[in-house]
């Protein structure tokens, strides 16, 4: 899949062909591309003999900024850091979260196990990754899937952003370990915490911490680790 900005090629990836377009608004936003969803002007997603275009249009002001940048983002299947400019890039600072989500322990476990009975691919396949969102007393709010983990959940930042707004009172949920572009993400789309059933890196932990956010990890049916922001977890 190939995500295209004003008829320039900005990331090629590896891509489950599903929610296409909700894939291409979540990158846009996860990667500063745009501020808000309706920034794109206009969207489609195009079958090519190669593969799939998602070809946006920006406003002017985001089409600019865009041009002045010199990063090529290759769509990563690993690291999630590949094709970065330089270092600085790589670990921009971000801005702190909000504050105010309150967390509960048995909260945690009951959004894991929703995000499992709403892994519908997952449960066929085995082998895909799952990203939700999941905001205290409403439940999951969006649920998607894909081959690979940094675009699941640009699917689903994407698909809360294209009903209306992001929930700033919430959580994203992760079946994948918690790397640092994950991090990035998930703080770049408003999100207070990340809760997931595997483990984080180091620099992934930092990052957290330094924008306040709180990071929960190696979940399980009886326990969990917090890495940072504990303050939001109550009994």
């Amino acid at each position: 899949m190939a995500l295209v900005h004003d008829a320039s090629t900005t990331a090629v990836m590896m891509a489950t062909p599903a929610d296409l377009e909700d894939l291409a608004v979540g990158f846009c936003l996860s990667e500063g591309i745009v501020a808000r969803a309706d920034e794109i002007k206009a969207l489609e997603v195009a079958a090519t003999p190669l593969g799939v275009e998602a070809r946006a249009w920006l406003a002017t002001t985001a089409s600019k900024a865009l041009a002045s940048r010199r990063r090529r983002m290759v769509g990563p299947t690993g690291c999630g850091l590949c094709g970065m400019e330089s270092l600085a890039h790589a670990l921009r600072p971000l801005r702190p979260v909000a504050k105010g989500l309150q967390l509960r322990r048995a909260e945690i476990h009951d959004a894991l196990e929703e995000l499992t009975g709403l892994q519908e691919l997952g449960g066929l396949t085995r082998a895909v990754h799952a990203a939700g969102w999941w905001t205290p007393g409403e439940g999951v709010r969006a649920v998607r899937e894909d081959v690979g983990r940094h675009n699941a959940l640009d699917k689903t930042i994407g698909a809360l952003a294209r009903e209306g707004a992001l929930p700033s009172a919430g959580a994203v949920l992760l079946t994948s370990r918690v790397s640092v572009e994950m991090v990035q993400k998930a703080v770049m789309a408003g999100a207070q915490a990340v809760i997931a059933v595997s483990a984080p890196t180091v620099l992934a932990v930092r990052t957290a911490a330094a924008a306040g956010m709180t990071l929960i990890a190696i979940a399980r049916d009886d326990s969990f680790e917090v890495f940072s922001g504990g303050e939001r977890i109550g009994p």
